[in-house]
């Protein structure tokens, strides 16, 4: 699996395959929806889909872009021609109008989404691949990805660049994505690292995001823009504070090979990555966000639903023992929507009931103090 994306509303995934076709799937059953979409005869390196979610666009190593009806599953007009290596990355303008397209042939490319016709001449300036390319929320830029390790930022309606590249990574950048609100713009890169960078200024804002092993293949940010996402060659997928730049929980596991792809769903709820194993997973955002606790539950002290430390316990605020976990649980731990209690009110008391609860000094006691 080299691409997936989500469809606006949420109910369908999109993704691009080594076997040259693209599939949709559906979020509830999982059951792929129609016949794939077949017409590439290469690698289908990225997919989109349009903001009105009527259409789809794929980007392949066959060098030319194609548009299919999600309603039909059929092509749209004749394939996208004019880039000379692979089509790396797809996107659509926020209004839908406009695609771009970057490619190994070190340009990137701007289309009438309608018609299919090239608008303008390419835009050049990277010294290599175009790995990854988007657009602001605002429309009025273009930002790019490379492997000459570089970010650059482009004027959508000339296609000229603004300010100079922007450079700190240590190896070619895979993928690039704007904050929602458009001031910030994230990179994931093969030196294993995610950088926020100030959009307006191209400025580094604090350390590299650092715990991945592997490449980073692809990042992007929660639709409410308070939270990071990356996937990486180390089959895992990460999720960070977007404004400390502190990781949130714990790495997800699930697949076998690199986890080449993300995207969110547009309500937050889900992420959704493709890894070179051939599936797709669909993982649960929610506990990681505050508001999406349920309207009658508040959380309770957040000290417990703290991380455990290197030796599996978990303290308080005071680094008192609170209880010890087991790591092969360590996963399933960091969710604060599992620890809920109803509000209290005058016509209703909450208590704990405490007379079943095990304890001793060490984990060992607990587990052999259990009942049957």
């Amino acid at each position: 699996m080299q691409s997936v994306a989500c469809s606006p509303d949420g109910r369908y995934i999109v993704s691009g395959s080594q076997d040259y076709t693209i599939r949709i799937w559906s979020v509830d059953s999982g059951a792929v929806v129609g016949k794939p979409l077949e017409g590439h005869n290469d690698i289908v390196c990225s997919v989109a889909c349009s903001p009105n979610g009527r259409h789809i666009i794929s980007g392949s190593r066959d060098t030319t872009i194609r548009i299919w009806s999600t309603v039909t599953g059929a092509a749209e007009g004749i394939p996208l021609k004019g880039h000379t290596e692979n089509v790396e990355s797809v996107a659509y303008s926020p209004n839908g109008q406009r695609i771009i397209s970057g490619s190994k042939d070190k340009t990137i490319r701007i289309w009438d989404a309608e018609t299919g016709t090239a608008i303008g001449q390419p835009i050049s300036g990277h010294n290599s691949n175009v790995r990854s390319v988007a657009y602001s929320p605002d429309g009025r830029y273009i930002i790019s990805g490379s492997s000459d390790r570089n970010i650059r930022i482009w004027d959508a309606d000339t296609g000229a660049a603004v300010n100079n590249p922007i450079v700190g990574h240590t190896d070619q950048v895979r993928s690039i994505a704007y904050s929602p609100d458009g001031k910030h713009i994230i990179s994931g890169s093969s030196d294993r690292t995610i950088r926020i960078w100030d959009a307006g200024t191209g400025a580094a804002i604090g350390e590299p995001l650092e715990g991945h092993t592997g490449d980073v293949m692809s990042v992007a940010y929660s639709p409410n823009g308070q939270h990071i996402i990356s996937a990486s060659t180390d089959a895992t997928i990460r999720i960070w504070d977007a404004q400390t730049g502190d990781a949130v929980g714990y790495p997800l596991k699930g697949h076998s090979a690199d986890v080449t792809s993300i995207a969110c769903s547009s309500d937050g709820r889900h992420i959704v990555s493709g890894s070179y194993d051939t599936t797709i997973h669909v993982w649960d955002l929610s506990p990681y966000t505050p508001n999406q606790f349920p309207s009658p539950c508040n959380p309770i002290d957040t000290s417990l639903c703290a991380q455990p430390d290197a030796s599996g316990w978990v303290r308080d605020s005071k680094n008192g023992l609170l209880y010890w976990v087991p790591p092969d649980c360590y996963t399933g731990l960091y969710s604060p929507a599992l620890l809920t209690i109803p509000p209290t009110s005058h016509t209703r008391s909450v208590s704990l009931d405490f007379e079943d609860f095990l304890f001793g000094t060490s984990w060992t006691q607990i587990f052999n103090n259990a009942k049957p």
